[in-house]
């Protein structure tokens, strides 16, 4: 049954909802090898949850990402197209997001994802069965950790109080930004303490635990 308040969920979906992680550390390593830059994996993985505007000069400097930014993003692009077809989402996603909707919280989904690759985690989510709505980085000139992901996904739900949900210490800062509270997982990668460092409210390690304590963080941004 669902319950009576005007609360929306922001969710974000790499790491989050899909376990596709660790693909995008291999792609994004890939891409730079190509072009010899060298960044270690697990800096890249530090940076997983960016959009490729935000992580080229995060992790290789403002200079690579003038110089090749543009053939990096799209050695990338190709790289992960390859891996695409085997991401699956987290067993408990369908799950969680069937709960939002048994209580009456809408969810849009705020990715720093392509098109293509939004649309293929639609297909793993049931996206269109179950209402979702979202934005992608076609939507916006910045991505996370910049806040425009998150108001656009505001503009969506108007009137609504939110709450965001996502697995990397980005999503958390990007939520901040945008004057939203997050809650924050492990499924990506990031450690607890990271998250909260960053203003995560609450870590859980997977949705499931998150899916059962739902109710109760929907009636606190709702009173809140």
């Amino acid at each position: 049954m669902a319950v009576d308040m005007d609360v929306a969920l922001i969710v974000d979906v790499d790491g989050t909802l899909v376990d596709s992680t660790y693909e995008h550390v291999l792609a994004w390593s890939r891409a730079f090898r190509a072009h010899d830059v060298v960044v270690p994996a697990w800096r890249i993985h530090r940076a997983v949850g960016m959009g490729g505007d935000q992580l080229i000069p995060h992790v290789a400097g403002a200079d690579v990402d003038e110089r090749l930014g543009d053939r990096i993003r799209e050695v990338e692009g190709d790289a992960y197209a390859e891996y695409l077809p085997t991401i699956r989402a987290f067993p408990d996603a369908n799950t969680f997001l069937e709960r939002c909707r048994a209580l009456g919280a809408p969810v849009v989904l705020a990715s720093s994802a392509k098109p293509s690759e939004l649309d293929r985690y639609l297909e793993l989510l049931d996206g269109d069965r179950l209402d979702l709505r979202w934005t992608n980085s076609d939507d916006v000139s910045n991505t996370k950790p910049a806040p425009d992901l998150i108001h656009q996904a505001l503009e969506q739900i108007p009137g609504a109080d939110a709450l965001m949900v996502g697995d990397a210490t980005w999503d958390v800062i990007a939520a901040e930004r945008a004057g939203i509270s997050s809650i924050g997982l492990l499924t990506g990668g990031y450690g607890a303490d990271e998250l909260r460092s960053a203003g995560a409210l609450a870590v859980y390690a997977r949705l499931e635990e998150l899916t059962e304590a739902l109710p109760e963080w929907l009636e606190q941004a709702d009173s809140g």
